[in-house]
């Protein structure tokens, strides 16, 4: 309109809310928000992962991938100069499922879960510049680890490992100053799929998915200093994990359904309530992702392409923004360098991606 001779009747916006109402002659286009964004292919890593993770340690960004078939978790750092992530070191271990990386008091600590011959603990010795494993898992306790999540509450430092198994069960441990002890088993026979710690009015809470009953909410009691049972996810059985995420304060989760419907729900304060379905068959991760204002949840598919949904703040929901090509994707999660955001994503039966993060200003 700016660039035209054209004359215009006096047209009153109907929408967006925000231009509600004003004249169409008074708009101008810097008032409106031209940038895109888009998850663009950056580099392909020749190796199948099951679990990733992004840490940092000291002032260096690290990324490290649970490779099953190896049976080693695989750490990666930036190289500077080529500009692209390089081998740091290595873990070895067998069937190894979940590498999570844990700091506490500057020291770092990875929890490497396995599916044959025990789970470890293992510390980085920076002076002899290699990890060391400190610690064993009780077999009898952790008998097939799924997930893992760490944690601290008031201070102390935890982990949770989610355990699948019909004879193990899911248990909370605890950093005493030496050493990582067994501080609750949350439940037995449940065959757990997947544990998520977030904070619901400021209390630690702990979200269990099993195949074998509805998402489970317990809550920490500060005075006993555990886990209680305090409520279910209701209509949702078979869900294989839970992510949470945040909007405007707002507490939502993304529940991940192998058969039937994923949902994304939200905390009304009392419960959580659906907000939206997504078809979902084979799917195993259904992750939110948060990268400035921009806000996205990530479906992955062992059938179909994954599905990249970006929120849309006016709907209150996500809406479809992408498709990335990713072989059996387990896992994603991201790392920022140098003001650069990169996904990375685990790939089962593939070659393990990572994306960047990229604007596209389409005014210019």
């Amino acid at each position: 309109m700016h660039n035209t001779n054209a004359t215009l009747d006096q047209i009153y916006c109907s929408g967006p809310p925000t231009k509600e109402g004003k004249k169409i002659n008074d708009l101008l286009p810097q008032s409106f928000d031209c940038i895109i964004a888009e998850f663009a292919s950056y580099q392909s890593l020749k190796f199948e992962t099951l679990s990733v993770g992004a840490f940092t340690f000291g002032e260096d960004q690290y990324v490290v991938f649970a490779q099953p078939f190896a049976g080693t978790c695989s750490f990666l750092e930036w190289d500077h100069v080529e500009m692209n992530f390089r081998t740091y070191d290595t873990i070895e271990g067998t069937s190894t499922v979940v590498c999570k990386p844990m700091v506490i008091d500057k020291h770092l600590f990875v929890i490497v879960a396995q599916l044959f011959g025990g789970s470890h603990i293992y510390k980085r010795d920076t002076s002899a510049n290699k990890f060391i494993k400190i610690q064993d898992i009780d077999i009898l306790k952790i008998r097939k680890p799924n997930d893992i999540e760490t944690f601290t509450i008031d201070g102390e430092s935890f982990f949770v490992i989610a355990d699948s198994s019909k004879a193990g069960s899911t248990t909370v441990y605890k950093w005493n100053g030496n050493g990582f002890y067994s501080h609750q088993s949350l439940h037995p026979w449940f065959r757990d799929t997947d544990v998520e710690y977030l904070e619901i009015s400021g209390k630690a809470h702990l979200i269990l998915a099993s195949s074998s009953q509805r998402p489970v909410v317990y809550q920490w009691n500060r005075g006993q200093k555990l886990f209680e049972r305090r409520t279910d996810i209701p209509d949702m059985e078979d869900v294989f994990s839970v992510k949470h995420f945040w909007v405007k304060g707002e507490l939502f989760i993304c529940l991940t359904r192998f058969i039937g419907d994923s949902k994304v729900m939200r905390w009304d304060g009392a419960m959580f309530k659906e907000v939206q379905t997504f078809p979902s068959r084979g799917s195993m991760v259904f992750q939110p992702v948060s990268i400035g204002n921009w806000q996205y949840a990530i479906l992955g598919s062992d059938y179909s392409l994954t599905q990249v949904y970006q929120w849309d703040t006016e709907r209150g929901r996500f809406v479809p923004s992408q498709e990335l090509n990713i072989q059996a994707p387990r896992a994603f999660s991201l790392v920022s360098i140098e003001d650069r955001v990169f996904l990375l994503a685990s790939s089962f039966k593939g070659k393990t991606q990572i994306y960047e993060h990229l604007m596209i200003d389409l005014s210019t």
